[in-house]
């Protein structure tokens, strides 16, 4: 063998066992397997709470164009298209209807707090069996509905699950909480919050 291929031989022989790691080693899309994944959606400020007990409501609509135009005409509204429907959420009193839409559920008491400025938002969350978030705490209430899956919300004072069709009230603001993917099928979930608009949406926290 001449000198030349000599040394090929030896640079093909040493990088193989780096070819062979790399074919191993998860790439972009493998990385992202197994994460809890949190999506915000849409979102809207206001400066005051409609009065008395407060739930959101949530409906489905034909087309996003007449979801929208619902929310326009309603402060405490918002339209987004989530999982191949259109939804509609409305935070306002219980037992309230949109004219066009179809309920899906109905979810409240909604814990109210007293803020400058409120944010009401939509994010659309979930991951595969085992998926979970880390410990936060947000300055306002989450509450959520899901899709599909089984949801599990821990905080100190427990565990509370829901699953597919299903929705859950969540706590008060900055209470210390852990979400997961508890079931086996994939979570997929809306998440409606009421937040103080002059904080930070999420912080850190941990379980005492």
């Amino acid at each position: 063998m001449s000198p030349r291929k000599s040394d090929t031989w030896r640079f093909i022989a040493g990088i193989a066992p780096l070819l062979a790691m790399a074919l191993l080693l998860p790439g972009p899309a493998a990385a992202e397997q197994g994460k809890f994944v949190v999506s915000p959606v849409v979102e809207k400020k206001l400066h005051a709470l409609p009065q008395g007990p407060l739930f959101w409501r949530i409906e489905n609509f034909p087309a996003l164009d007449q979801a929208q135009r619902a929310a326009a005409a309603s402060p405490t509204s918002l339209a987004a298209s989530i999982s191949g429907k259109v939804w509609l959420f409305t935070l306002g009193p219980k037992g309230g209807a949109t004219p066009g839409g179809t309920e899906v559920a109905e979810v409240g008491p909604v814990p109210v707090f007293a803020a400058p400025e409120y944010l009401l938002r939509i994010n659309h969350a979930g991951g595969p069996p085992g998926a979970k978030t880390r410990v936060h705490s947000h300055p306002g209430s989450e509450s959520f509905y899901v899709l599909a899956g089984q949801l599990s919300q821990k905080t100190p004072q427990g565990t509370n699950h829901a699953d597919a069709g299903q929705a859950m009230v969540g706590h008060g603001p900055n209470m210390p909480m852990e979400v997961s993917s508890s079931g086996t099928a994939e979570l997929d979930q809306l998440v409606m919050f009421l937040l103080d608009a002059t904080k930070p949406a999420s912080a850190p926290a941990k379980f005492e």
